[in-house]
């Protein structure tokens, strides 16, 4: 058993030795180097725009916006994740950010959060970026 101990110590004595003396220094890459090989790459994705993007620089980046954003936007708002927000999401899309407090079946203290909350919410058109399937209930984010 002692042998064995002194083979296994010996192994990684000399593995760990030899990444330290043999690794070769990483070269980091150099931007400037790459946009000079390839200015045609460079040109073509500047045209390229994200939908996504584009809302993030309207109130979409600031405000909840009840047409596209997701279950897990309105955990910051005190009462409404999860069930209030799944309300407000099922009713989707509003035209206005006031067409909340029209949902049918809410109660008193659920209208009430609404209307103290309005200035927290935004009514953007929905967009299928945020839209599709049921990504509004679940985002992928773990």
């Amino acid at each position: 058993m002692k042998l064995w101990r002194n083979f296994i110590t010996f192994i990684a004595v000399t593995f760990f030795v030899c990444a330290g003396v043999f690794h070769a220094p990483v070269q980091a890459l150099d931007f400037n180097t790459v946009l000079q090989a390839s200015p045609r790459m460079v040109a073509a994705e500047t045209n390229r725009r994200n939908a996504a993007d584009d809302l993030l620089t309207t109130e979409f980046g600031q405000k909840i916006d009840i047409n596209n954003s997701d279950i897990r936007d309105f955990r910051e708002l005190k009462g409404f994740y999860p069930k209030l927000a799944s309300i407000i999401i099922q009713n989707a899309p509003y035209e206005q950010v006031e067409d909340v407090l029209n949902i049918p079946g809410l109660s008193e203290s659920q209208k009430e959060r609404l209307q103290a909350n309005l200035d927290n919410f935004t009514a953007n058109p929905q967009s299928s970026v945020f839209n599709e399937g049921d990504e509004r209930y679940n985002a992928g984010i773990y």
